[in-house]
């Protein structure tokens, strides 16, 4: 039996922390002392523990109770529900999920999870899911990630693989003191690097940033809001509109060209397709010359500021940033294509200081040196299904089974879902314009949703399992970005019935009588100590120990050496291209893609372009809806987790998330701080408190991601959400036929104060309960 130590350890995705005790109960998070720059998020843990929204026993929507599939899915969101005992409601899965395979086949199964509920890596809810339904005969599963689909889709594509993405950055000793001037496109915000998938011990960023910055490198901040830079870089902002940074680095791209500072040499040498890409830019194709002018008059950006950052980005040693965010857009692949062309232009790319890097500051550790061997994970099995759909794209697929569709020079088909199986993730969180998703989460037969708190995937659904959180369970996290393995370790006993979701899966796979196979005769404390020997197999090939697993387990951290000899990314490339060819078809840097080009899609033709999109500040739709929304990611929760929390709580405007705006905006419209308005377009309309400030330029209105989804009439597609939550809002598009990703920041809304009587906030509550 594992023991949990008198200085119990709680490994997080925002951090490890220090967990003080008091007769048995945890009283307060400290955070991990060796962690330079902590994150505040700690604060909600304890007291969201055992609040008023809490799950405590299994719970079945009423109809559904009564009629089982029968009942239709008119009613999610809106009904009642039944408490019942754990022996029903696992019979009761069992029997939908039997019921299912065999009237429909285990690809009418859909395995949905987003693998944020847990750092740790056994009790990763995602690969719970999914390795329980390929235990039972397979699922339909899902492709990439909210987080930076439209890039995993086109850099293998220009770059062989995906480095620079998520993996293989060039590391902060590589840019400090090498690099000399620091384009950010999109920023680099600080919120957004307190938060990792797999655990944080250091939070590393302004480190990173403040020793270029110390060591001579000035910086450059391009981003609608000025503080998606930290304050203390002093860096220049360039606020373009949103959505048309393809448009001024095609500009920046064009002075480089008239006035011969490109690097023909590196491009000659390392790309392929320069001559019609800049075709393209100087207008020999099509007649428009890409000048700065021409950019200034799509993205506001004055045509001289253009021409002197280009000038100045060729003079100077320079290391282009550009965050995910960027490419949650429509058209979202052509800003990753187009910087990865402008540091070719340059030609630095492998080069000590300068090249290309994506997401710097849009998860913790990008950037830091990393050894190649990866932590272990729980197996997720073999999934004798092989279809699937992108992430992004689950409402067309409940909308539309059977219609064809365009992905990645793929001709599709979306599969025919009849139930869906949801663990660790709030889709009515990640996902865009939630009244749709909505209609089309009415459409299966049966939703099965692992939840802790009453949020609205849980109020969704037909079953909902109650699950236990990672402070009520034993794990182990590890991260590769932070060279860390942590010890997680419960400081409070599972509130209610809730149960962990291997013990959950465990007894189900039982009753569908593939128990052995989901569990290889392992319990939690197996599961654990084996992910902890095969860590130790993996860092002694690299000549390190791990202690032995007790003292680890006392001591609750172990964060290995910096790995030494790093190597700026594509530098062995860019030094031999002909020894060290790229994994594309040309063995170089595609700035022209003959694949591309040959799949035919006019929404991603075969080289970085100016593509307009549906919605931005320049599109006819602006005349009704002025205002472009930025729905970027929380400071005071991660996601949508411990919106209930006390930190995320303490921002909230009379209870509703706040929304920055410009001054002049403010005044036009007669609104000042602290002001209720209703935010609204053709898609749907939410409420929030007014914060008015010039962080935000004109035009733009900003409001964070993660308030809980809290309609006005529950059940009714169309309600006004009286919470605050931006993807009532957003455009529920494909970034492209390419990389079908989503397009959240391509949203135009208007807002007008808010009149009578503020509605309740209620999604801290639970629903009714029979």
């Amino acid at each position: 039996m594992l023991i949990t130590p008198d200085e119990p350890t709680v490994a997080t995705h925002w951090g490890v922390y220090r967990a003080r005790m008091k007769d048995g109960a945890a009283v307060a998070l400290e955070p991990y002392e060796h962690d330079p720059d902590p994150s505040p998020l700690g604060l909600s843990m304890i007291g969201a523990l055992d609040d008023g929204c809490r799950i405590r026993r299994p719970a079945v929507r009423a109809s559904f109770l009564e009629k089982g599939a029968a009942a239709g899915g008119s009613g999610r969101g809106g009904e009642p529900f039944v408490e019942i005992d754990w022996p029903q409601a696992l019979d009761l899965v069992a029997r939908e999920i039997a019921r299912v395979r065999e009237s429909h086949g285990n690809g009418a199964i859909f395995g949905g999870s987003y693998g944020w509920s847990s750092a740790g890596r056994f009790h990763h809810a995602q690969s719970q899911v999914h390795r329980f339904l390929n235990a039972v005969g397979g699922y339909v599963r899902s492709i990439s990630n909210y987080s930076f689909a439209a890039a995993d889709a086109i850099l293998p594509h220009v770059l062989g693989d995906k480095r620079g993405l998520d993996a293989g950055h060039t590391t902060w000793d590589q840019l400090a003191g090498h690099a000399e001037l620091i384009v950010m496109f999109g920023g680099t915000p600080h919120k957004n690097a307190q938060v990792g998938s797999g655990g944080i011990s250091r939070h590393l960023l302004r480190e990173g940033m403040t020793a270029c910055r110390d060591r001579g490198a000035s910086f450059v901040c391009i981003s609608p809001i000025r503080d998606d830079a930290m304050a203390e870089l002093d860096a220049r902002w360039i606020a373009p509109r949103p959505n048309t940074d393809v448009a001024l680095m095609l500009a920046l791209a064009h002075t480089l060209i008239e006035e011969g500072l490109h690097d023909r040499e590196f491009l000659a040498r390392c790309t392929t397709g320069f001559d019609r890409f800049a075709g393209y830019v100087t207008g020999a194709v099509d007649g428009v010359p890409k000048t700065p002018d021409w950019a200034q008059a799509i993205s506001g950006v004055p045509a001289e500021t253009i021409r002197t950052l280009a000038r100045e980005m060729a003079r100077r040693r320079t290391m282009i940033m550009m965050s995910w965010s960027l490419q949650r857009a429509e058209h979202g692949e052509q800003p990753y294509w187009m910087a990865i062309a402008l540091a070719a232009m340059i030609g630095q790319i492998g080069l000590p200081g300068g090249g290309f890097g994506f997401g710097y500051a849009s998860a913790n550790g990008v950037g830091n040196p990393v050894y190649p061997f990866s932590w272990p994970t729980l197996p997720q099995g073999s999934n004798a299904i092989s279809d699937s759909i992108p992430v992004a794209r689950i409402a067309d697929a409940l909308l539309h089974p059977g219609a064809p569709y365009d992905f990645n020079g793929e001709k599709r088909r979306y599969p025919d879902i009849r139930l869906i199986y949801w663990a660790g993730g709030n889709p009515f969180h990640h996902h865009q314009d939630i009244n749709r998703l909505i209609a089309a989460w009415r459409r299966p037969e049966t939703v099965i949703v692992h939840e802790s708190w009453w949020n609205a995937t849980a109020r969704h659904a037909d079953i909902v399992l109650p699950a236990s959180t990672a402070m009520e369970r034993n794990d182990i996290a590890s991260s590769s970005r932070d060279r860390m393995i942590a010890a997680c370790h419960p400081i409070s006993e599972p509130i209610g019935e809730s149960r962990s979701d291997y013990e959950i899966f465990a007894d189900l796979a039982g009753l569908l009588g593939a128990r052995e196979t989901f569990t290889e005769g392992r319990d939690e404390e197996g599961w654990i100590r084996h992910f902890y020997t095969v860590a130790r197999q993996r860092v002694a090939e690299y000549g390190m120990e791990l202690p032995d697993f007790e003292s680890f387990w006392k001591t609750g951290i172990v964060t290995l050496p910096e790995p030494q000899e790093q190597t700026p990314l594509l530098a062995e490339f860019a030094a031999d291209p002909q020894a060290h060819p790229l994994k594309t078809p040309s063995g170089r840097i595609e700035l022209f893609s003959e694949r591309i080009a040959g799949f035919g899609y006019d929404d991603c033709p075969g080289h970085p372009i100016w593509l307009v999109p549906r919605e931005w500040l320049g599109a006819p739709l602006a005349e009704r809806f002025p205002l472009h929304l930025i729905s970027n990611q929380p400071a005071s929760k991660l996601h949508s987790q411990y919106d209930n929390g006390a930190l995320s709580r303490s921002t909230k405007i009379d209870g509703r998330e706040p929304l920055r705006i410009h001054p002049e905006d403010a005044r036009a419209r007669g609104l000042g701080d602290g002001d209720i308005v209703r935010v609204f377009n053709e898609r749907g309309a939410c409420l929030a408190g007014i914060v008015v400030s010039d962080a935000v330029m004109p035009g733009v209105v900003q409001m964070a991601t993660g308030a809980w989804y809290d309609p006005l009439e529950p059940g009714r597609v169309g309600s006004l959400d009286k919470h605050g939550n931006p993807n009532v809002l957003t455009q529920d598009r494909g970034s492209s036929r390419l990389g079908q990703a989503t397009i959240a920041h391509s949203c135009l809304v208007e807002i007008v104060r808010h009149e009578g009587e503020l509605p309740p906030i209620t999604c801290y509550e639970p629903p009714p309960l029979i």
